[in-house]
């Protein structure tokens, strides 16, 4: 069956209008009977123009002669429609061709951006579409003026209210964020906060109440509303709930203090709930009580809500008595504020239905079944007076419950009939719902998208008058002073050129200075490290009266020092050198620890030693480490090879080997002080490493790893380049 709509269209267009200049029209869409039809969609083809009509079954679209209106409702198109330059609306639907002849003129007079701001801000709770297209078209007039800060915080603030209300707490964030960094305000920061909180962004949140707590502008309410904020936040986690009942005792310190009596009840029950999640009843119930006690001095409706949490409770704990006990004096009290009011009380936030179920659901947790029914069957009663299907619904699944424990197959299935067909209900009305939503969605989502492509074109429009105002301003200077400034960029480059050229020397050289000075450093540190070691040797044949052997050992340490003298001051020597000094070492060594190792220099017969330079006293930690912390606490006589061969024409390749106690084992059996003294010396062989390597291109490379599984024998491979 076909319904034909009659679509009363109430334009104000000017009789001298063109054909292609966009204008606003507003109509009237009504059924057969002359009824407004409200949420009707009204779509400008091509365009993506898209608004619901409202409960008056009004609406207003932006469009020009020749657009095409599509009209659906519930996803069902209706009509569609074309604008003719007759001031005619053509139903191009072919079952139903008719012509409407529409009284129509051009709107003269546009509203101003604070009156739009202001429709959008009444229509933010109730209407929340409508709000968003003011909003649009706030900012369409917005974009077009500059130095307008103010007015874009206060759209986006409104968006971002019009979000946290419909329960689209990433939107309002963005939207939040938005206007903030149009105006930095301590409002602004506040329901950015919470709109955090209500994201599940507890750490942003956390930050943004820290940063007002240090703004000493901010009033004690304000102050009592952070802390309440930080406990909230802190008490979505399990590990966080002292934090959380610390952030509430400060906020209800300072309500206290200022007797601010409903954030002091409010606080109270939110510390006690915080101990009873971290199992501290008698605690929590300490806290309810208090709240209950100031509860007493609050309004009836304020009172109602405090009476409920600690009811909730008390059913959580299966205190039923004391659940049934406190509803009950709600429900008295509810009941004679309304029958004072005659009936003219607004509607309150606890309802009587939902009070009576849950007092008769009490009964049925304690098992008193007898009690229960009256409760349960008032509930109904209410429930469908006031059309609340999920009270009526839940009241009659519990009594068909009831009544089948107590044996009364029949009422538990006239009952059980009833909530079934009562699902039925709520169920379509969920379908519906659903479908609105999506519709809804999908509607806002497009209006979002339009006002982030306005923000876009604003931001660039300022871009470009920006751009063009300094364009003008810098073309009528340069006239007058082009070859001035072409003068001065040709000496400027010039100046530059010479600056960087001149930088990068100076860098070049004080970094060169700066390898150089770091080497003679380390080589200054590393030759007492060395005589040090030396000499002790030297004491350790006096101590044991060998006069003989301690004049052969200063005889060849004082070759050896020579040596070292000779070559400390340079960064390469030849490495046939290296190996001489390295011999003569080892000999030093070996004549003090003879029980202790053995070794052999191994020297590839290709290899022409004289054609490769390396730096002095390189190789000989790496020996003193082998004989003084692997080989010196053998138990049998150990073995020190050292095997120099060459890899390829350019690169020659240093193996120091020994079958020591290794590494991990030598750590062990050495004092604190012992380990830092061998860091030290190793950490200065690493550093001239690097330094050399920065300074000649990666010429020398040094890898250490144990021989054995047990960690036991140390091998040192050092790689050396000929360039």
């Amino acid at each position: 069956m076909k319904t034909r709509f009659i679509i009363l269209l109430l334009l104000l267009i000017s009789l001298s209008f063109f054909a292609q200049t966009t204008i606003e029209y507003s109509s009237t869409i009504m059924d057969d009977n002359g009824v407004p039809m409200s949420n009707v969609t009204v779509r400008v083809r091509g365009t993506g123009e898209t608004v619901l009509t409202d409960n008056s079954g009004e609406f207003t679209v932006k469009a020009k002669a020749g657009d095409v209106l599509i009209i659906s409702k519930d996803g069902k198109r209706i009509n569609t429609v074309t604008l003719n330059n007759s001031n005619f609306y053509q139903i191009e639907n072919e079952a139903e061709k008719a012509d409407f002849r529409s009284k129509s003129t051009r709107k003269t007079k546009q509203p101003s951006v604070n009156q739009l701001i202001d429709s959008a801000h009444f229509y933010k709770n109730t209407n929340p579409e409508k709000s968003i297209g003011f909003i649009e078209s706030s900012l369409s007039l917005v974009g077009k003026s500059r130095k307008n800060n103010q007015q874009l915080s206060e759209v986006y603030t409104i968006l971002g209210d019009v979000y946290l209300n419909l329960k689209q707490y990433d939107l309002a964030v963005s939207n939040y964020e938005t206007a903030l960094n149009f105006v930095n305000s301590n409002s602004l920061k506040f329901k950015l906060a919470k709109a955090y909180t209500l994201n599940n962004n507890f750490i942003e949140s956390t930050e943004m109440y820290q940063e007002l707590l240090k703004d000493d502008t901010i009033s004690t309410q304000q102050k009592i509303v952070i802390y309440e904020g930080l406990g909230d936040n802190s008490s979505q986690k399990l590990n966080e709930l002292d934090e959380a009942i610390e952030h509430y005792e400060k906020g209800l310190e300072i309500a206290r203090q200022h007797d601010i009596r409903p954030k002091v009840t409010e606080l109270n029950s939110k510390i006690g709930e915080t101990y009873s999640q971290k199992g501290e009843q008698q605690v929590a119930e300490g806290y309810l009580q208090e709240t209950l006690k100031l509860s007493e001095n609050e309004d009836v409706k304020s009172r109602a809500v405090s009476n409920n949490s600690i009811a909730d409770y008390y059913r959580d704990n299966k205190e039923y008595d004391k659940e049934i006990k406190l509803r009950k004096e709600t429900l008295k009290e509810l009941e004679d504020e309304k029958a004072k009011k005659n009936d003219t009380v607004s509607k309150p936030i606890i309802s009587s239905q939902k009070l009576n179920f849950d007092i008769g659901n009490a009964y049925l947790n304690k098992g008193d079944l007898g009690e229960a029914v009256p409760y349960l069957e008032k509930s109904i009663i209410e429930a469908d007076a006031e059309d609340d299907l999920e009270t009526q619904k839940d009241a009659l699944q519990r009594l068909s419950e009831l009544y089948r424990a107590a044996g009364k197959s029949d009422k538990a299935l006239e009952k059980y009939q009833e909530y079934a067909k009562l699902v039925d209900v709520i169920y379509q009305q969920k379908e519906q719902e659903i479908k609105d939503a999506v519709v809804l969605g999908k509607e806002l989502t497009n209006k979002q998208n339009r006002i982030n492509s306005l923000e876009k074109d604003r931001e660039l429009s300022e871009s470009r008058y920006d751009f063009f105002s300094s364009q003008k301003q810098l073309t009528q200077e340069t006239y007058k002073r082009q070859r001035l400034i072409i003068y001065s960029l040709a000496g400027g480059l010039l100046l530059l050129i010479l600056s960087l050229f001149w930088m990068y020397k100076s860098n070049k050289q004080r970094r060169l200075a700066n390898n150089l000075l770091a080497l003679k450093s380390l080589r200054s540190q590393m030759n007492p490290h060395f005589i040090f070691n030396a000499l002790n040797s030297v004491n350790s044949f006096v101590s044991q009266n060998d006069e003989r052997a301690a004049n052969r050992y200063l005889t060849d340490f004082s070759k050896l020092m020579r040596s070292v003298l000779d070559n400390s001051e340079q960064d390469f020597i030849p490495l046939s050198k290296e190996i001489e000094l390295l011999e003569l070492y080892i000999k030093l060594e070996h004549s003090r620890f003879t029980d202790k190792f053995d070794y052999t220099i191994t020297i590839d017969k290709k290899l022409e030693v004289s054609e490769f330079q390396i730096p002095p006293m390189l190789l000989q930690p790496y020996v003193e480490n082998a004989v003084w912390h692997g080989l010196r606490y053998k138990k049998e006589k150990g073995c020190l090879q050292i095997n120099i061969q060459q890899k390829d024409n350019e690169t020659v390749e240093i193996i120091i080997t020994d079958d020591g106690i290794g590494r991990a084992k030598s750590k062990e059996l050495k004092t604190q002080y012992q380990q830092k003294q061998k860091s030290q010396g190793m950490d200065n062989i690493k550093k001239r490493i690097i330094i050399l390597n920065e300074m000649y291109s990666d010429r020398l490379d040094v890898i250490i790893t144990d021989l054995n599984k047990d960690t036991s024998g140390t091998e040192v491979v050092l790689t050396l380049k000929k360039n």
